[in-house]
C-alpha cells in the first residue's frame, strides 16, 4: 500500500507524461508536493520504484517510467498502461493513453526527417531519411507530425538524450515554456526551450553546460512543437 504522499507523486507524475510527454524534474515534483528539500522527492521515488510502479533509467536525467497504477488512480484517471507491443527494445516514455484501452491504441508511419540540434544548432534538415511507428495516441489531438532524431546533448535534464527520435506537431507558434523545432536565421535548426524576451527569442538548453540562446524574433521561425518520445535500446 501507498502512502498519501507516494500517491500524489505517482498521479502528478503520470498527469505531466500525459500533459508534456516528459517526466516533472525534481524541483517541479518539489513545488508540486509542497516539499522543502529534494531529498524528500529522492525517497518517495525510490519507494515507489522499489514497489514497482515506476522505474529509473540509468545514467539519464529526468528518466522516469511508469510501470503501473494502483487501481484508486487508474479508476480516478481513467488511465491505462501502455501495450508493451510496439517494440520489446523501445522505452515510449510519453503521454498514458487516457481515452482508450491498450487494444485500442494503434501505430502510424511518420517520416524521420533527419537529426535535430540538442546542441549546437545544426543546419536544417528536410530530406526523409526512414519512418518510424509512433502509438497513435501520441497524435490523438490532430494535426500533421512528423519525427527527428536528436543529435546532441543540451536537452539532457529534460529526459531527451542523443539518439532518442521525437515526435514534432506542424504548429508555427509557440507559448513560454514549450519545447520546439526552431529555425535560427533561415538555416540552423534546433531543438530548445522557447521563451518571448522582449523583442527577442530565447532559445535555452536544459543542460547547464550550454548557455541560452538570444536571437533577434524576426529571425526565429518555430517548425514544431514536441508531443513525445520514444527511445530504443
Amino acid at each position: 500500500m501507498l502512502t498519501r504522499k507516494q500517491l500524489d507523486l505517482l498521479n502528478y507524475i503520470n498527469k505531466h507524461l500525459n500533459k508534456d510527454g516528459i517526466p516533472p524534474s525534481f524541483d517541479e515534483m518539489k513545488e508540486a508536493l509542497d516539499l522543502r528539500s529534494k531529498s524528500g522527492i529522492h525517497r518517495l521515488i525510490t519507494a515507489l520504484e522499489e514497489r514497482g510502479f515506476i522505474r529509473r533509467l540509468a545514467h539519464r536525467a529526468r528518466a522516469i517510467e511508469i510501470v503501473k497504477l494502483p487501481d484508486s488512480l487508474e479508476t480516478n484517471n481513467n488511465v491505462t498502461e501502455l501495450n508493451a507491443n510496439f517494440s520489446k527494445n523501445s522505452s515510449i516514455k510519453l503521454e498514458t493513453d487516457t481515452k482508450s484501452r491498450p487494444s485500442s491504441v494503434h501505430a502510424k508511419e511518420l517520416p524521420v526527417m533527419g537529426r535535430i540540434a540538442a546542441g549546437v544548432p545544426i543546419e536544417a534538415i528536410s530530406q526523409v531519411s526512414h519512418n518510424v511507428a509512433i502509438p497513435g495516441h501520441m497524435l490523438r489531438n490532430g494535426g500533421d507530425h512528423y519525427a527527428l532524431e536528436v543529435k546532441g546533448d543540451s536537452m539532457i535534464e529534460e529526459g531527451i538524450n542523443d539518439g532518442d527520435i521525437v515526435v514534432i506537431k506542424e504548429t508555427k507558434t509557440a507559448v513560454n515554456g514549450d519545447i520546439v523545432v526552431a529555425l535560427v536565421k533561415d538555416s540552423e535548426a534546433t531543438l530548445k526551450r522557447f521563451f518571448y524576451r522582449g523583442d527577442a527569442i530565447a532559445l535555452e538548453a536544459a543542460n547547464p553546460a550550454y548557455e541560452t540562446k538570444i536571437v533577434p524574433s524576426d529571425q526565429v521561425k518555430v517548425q514544431g512543437r514536441l508531443v513525445g518520445l520514444i527511445r530504443s535500446y
